[in-house]
């Protein structure tokens, strides 16, 4: 689930009301960490919710600041533990409870806690108004607990709800992750049936014709939006050129992208130049020159965000890995799964690097 910003907008209010008369280093801390919750910057906003829970400071949007940030970092019994603490805390309102019920079911589904993940999708359909979120959540934990005519279902009902590009593409991905790609991609050609409206729409429909691979029409939408001045088509547009094998093109939109975040010429855009590093890494490691891959990776883990950091770190144990150096890649690997449990794909990476270097006998 996203970090909606009316939702944060909502914490920072609530916060600032029960504060009044409170400390101002403590009121202070506490802004600090609504404000590095919305930048993602969740290790910061983690440390400071904490404090504000330990001075006692706006319990509830302080513990499901601790949640979030939990989650985010992979730590989901720690977040489901915080969500519960929120729920339990005096001056709950309807609404956010109906939140912090998302954020736990979403916790519990990631931690494996189907049953208990269903359990909280339960409540809300009981106790509050069904929206499209709660609808897909419900479908998603659904559709992992093999209740695929529910999950169905679920997913008609937040699609009728919110038919936006987004919603399609995230029915699409919860079916490809059970390899159910066909029941996925109606979702995507319903998406397509509408018009772009802006460039932000451009860009997810360009998004769309890639998980088809549908190349062509991608850069169409991709290029269109770009030469509106979307940033985000840009880096669309190297992952397009990427696929196709297209490395001198990709690296120009990669490069392109870098030069204009390190601008701020799209100061609404969140992303850092980070995921522009990470593109270059990719075709470096396609091309085998895993030396300038580490130079790239290198640079986007220090402009990156926590949103970003994942992906350049799992390059980064790609890289060793394609440079025979298996304990360096075993040592990356063991610390990045550390950081993302939910990554099976890394887990089973870890499993072959201790094959390779005997750690695992």
């Amino acid at each position: 689930m996203k970090i909606r910003k009316t939702a944060v907008m909502l914490a920072a209010c609530m916060g600032m009301t029960l504060l009044a008369g409170c400390d101002s280093e403590q009121q202070k801390t506490f802004n600090e960490a609504v404000k590095d919750l919305e930048q993602g910057s969740y290790e910061y906003a983690l440390d400071e919710f904490t404090q504000s829970v330990n001075n006692g400071i706006s319990l509830a949007v302080s513990y499901r600041g601790i949640g979030i940030c939990q989650m985010r970092l992979g730590n989901y019994e720690d977040a489901i533990s915080a969500f519960t603490s929120a729920l339990s805390s005096d001056k709950v309102s309807k609404t956010m409870a109906k939140d912090l019920y998302l954020y736990r079911a979403t916790a519990r589904l990631q931690a494996g806690l189907l049953d208990d993940a269903m359990a909280d999708c339960q409540t809300l359909a009981q106790k509050y108004e069904m929206d499209a979120d709660c609808w897909f959540l419900s479908g998603k934990v659904a559709l992992a607990m093999d209740g695929y005519d529910e999950a169905s279902s679920d997913f008609e009902q937040a699609y009728g709800e919110d038919s936006s590009y987004d919603r399609a593409i995230q029915i699409y991905e919860t079916y490809l992750e059970k390899d159910m790609e066909a029941d996925g991609t109606r979702y995507l050609e319903a998406a397509l049936s509408s018009e772009a409206k802006d460039t932000d729409d451009m860009c997810d429909r360009g998004r769309i014709y890639c998980y088809m691979e549908d190349y062509g029409n991608a850069k169409t939408e991709l290029t269109n939006a770009s030469s509106k001045g979307s940033t985000e088509a840009v880096l669309l547009l190297g992952m397009v050129y990427g696929a196709q094998q297209d490395y001198v093109n990709a690296r120009a939109m990669y490069q392109q992208y870098i030069n204009k975040m390190q601008d701020n010429t799209e100061k609404n855009f969140t992303k850092t130049a980070a995921s522009g590093y990470n593109g270059l890494a990719v075709c470096d490691i396609a091309e085998g020159n895993y030396d300038s891959a580490l130079e790239n990776i290198n640079s986007g883990i220090a402009a990156a965000s926590d949103n970003e950091m994942q992906s350049l770190l799992f390059n980064e144990i790609v890289v060793y890995e394609k440079k025979l150096d298996f304990s360096t890649a075993q040592e990356k690997a063991q610390s990045y799964v550390g950081m993302y449990p939910e990554d099976e794909e890394a887990a089973h990476e870890l499993a072959f690097l201790k094959s390779r270097t005997g750690a695992g006998e």
